[in-house]
């Protein structure tokens, strides 16, 4: 990752709105990693991240920058809600399953990438094999004139091999069944194929242990008939093939260093765990929370069923609202962990309308997709913005303020006749522009300012 923390902030621009000071810390952050990887050996060990603290209401986009953050540099990444843990001796879920998890993920990313690079040669292999259960089908087991399976196992009784003559005949239709395969000509037909159960699962500790796994896989792998199309045949033969060319203890050694070194894990709702008395009741599971987070934070080993992963050099971002509650409530040692504190600020009218424009996923663009599917072609007029911008802001105002949230429901109520109309196969194609006097006409309860007279006594 050769990003500059200019680069970074302007790509993280092309989805988020504002918040320039959390998208500078996260960009430093990340560049240091990359610069801690040129660091020499015997001092790269000595340089830890510095874990940041993002403060500020529900809705601005400090989820969003984290995701976004990861999804950027292709790192493995986890979002926990800090209210999900119970101190040890409390029902609810362990803290180390946040590595477990994290660490999955990073599996899945490798794998994935592996299966990629492999996918030429099996879908060659896919196509060979198709090709072969279409010209010869399995045979079902019991049948008339069925062997003894024990005779098959100890080798005493073999199939018959088919002479020069069937051989030449079965190879010119096997290549006839491939080149129709090819064209797509047979993709609709059905046959059968034999696929792999999955081995039933046990939830332990928080994570996922397969049976298979706890026997040392002694277990004979449970196989059933499934009847498929071709084009079905074809993609799960390709994943079948495309698994036996992966190096797992590979994958599994890529992931593991991910994880060690690239790993971003995001705490959200850090401030609920916080309490500002050292008294009885929840306040002491709170601060139990606390203290069963602090080791991952600070550096430890977390066992995992593909080997031991280090916490040491993770990025740890956490974030909260601290409404209620401040940054000091929490336990000293955790707030040493979080030196990076960043406040995020409220969204404003001029925010809503960047918001619903500038973004490459804007919220206009995607119902403009969505309801293009149903040939209703939408139009937002500029005073259009303006209202729908004003009427997410003046209900932030009157009710709970949910941040950028807000636009998800005012568009839902904006655009929800239209929705259900939609749709019709006798419906011709149509265009409409929305302007500021259909946004009012829609959203006249989310317009109206509060009236505070009610509240006067």
């Amino acid at each position: 990752m050769e990003l500059t923390p200019r680069q970074i902030v302007h790509e993280l621009d092309r989805y988020i709105v504002g918040q320039d000071e959390a998208k500078k810390s996260v960009a430093i952050a990340l560049r240091n990693r990359y610069r801690r990887s040129l660091v020499e050996e015997s001092l790269r060990d000595e340089i830890s991240p510095k874990n940041i603290l993002m403060i500020g209401p529900t809705g601005v986009g400090k989820t969003e920058i984290a995701r976004r953050l990861a999804r950027l540099v292709n790192a493995p990444f986890i979002k926990v809600e800090a209210t999900k843990f119970t101190e040890v001796g409390y029902v609810g879920r362990d803290v180390e399953s946040i590595i477990r998890d994290l660490t999955e993920n990073a599996i899945r990313m490798v794998r994935k990438e592996h299966e990629e690079r492999v996918m030429p040669r099996a879908r060659v292999l896919a196509e060979d094999a198709l090709a072969e259960l279409l010209v010869h089908p399995p045979k079902k087991s019991g049948g008339l004139g069925a062997g003894n399976p024990l005779d098959y196992l100890l080798g005493r009784q073999k199939e018959q091999a088919p002479t020069g003559e069937e051989a030449t005949a079965l190879a010119r239709k096997k290549e006839d069944v491939r080149q129709q395969l090819l064209r797509g000509e047979i993709d609709d037909n059905e046959l059968e194929i034999e696929v792999e159960d999955q081995m039933p699962t046990l939830e332990v500790g928080g994570s996922s242990i397969s049976l298979g796994d706890m026997m040392g896989n002694m277990m004979p792998r449970k196989t059933r008939m499934r009847h498929v199309k071709v084009k079905e045949a074809r993609k799960i033969l390709t994943e079948q093939e495309a698994a036996k060319l992966i190096d797992e203890d590979a994958v599994q050694e890529e992931a593991i260093r991910r994880t060690e070194q690239n790993g971003i894990v995001f705490i959200d709702e850090i401030d609920k765990i916080a309490s500002s008395s050292s008294g009885h009741g929840p306040d002491v599971s709170r601060e139990g929370v606390q203290r069963d987070i602090l080791p991952i934070v600070e550096g430890c080993t977390v066992n995992t069923k593909y080997g031991a992963v280090k916490t040491d050099f993770m990025l740890f971002i956490a974030a909260g609202a601290f409404h209620v509650s401040k940054v000091s409530d929490l336990i000293p040692e955790l707030q040493g962990r979080f030196p990076v504190h960043v406040q995020l600020n409220s969204l404003t009218r001029a925010d809503f309308e960047r918001i619903l424009t500038d973004p490459e996923n804007a919220l206009t663009k995607q119902y403009r997709a969505l309801l293009e599917v149903d040939r209703v072609l939408l139009d937002f007029d500029p005073s259009a913005i303006s209202a729908i911008a004003e009427a997410a802001c003046n209900a932030n105002e009157n009710q709970e303020d949910i941040g950028a949230r807000r636009l998800h429901a005012v568009f839902e109520q904006l655009l929800e006749d239209i929705s259900f109309n939609a749709g019709d196969e006798n419906m011709p194609p149509f265009s409409l522009t929305i302007d500021a006097k259909y946004v009012e006409e829609h959203l006249k309860d989310e317009n109206k300012p509060m009236d505070l007279k009610r509240y006067i006594i």
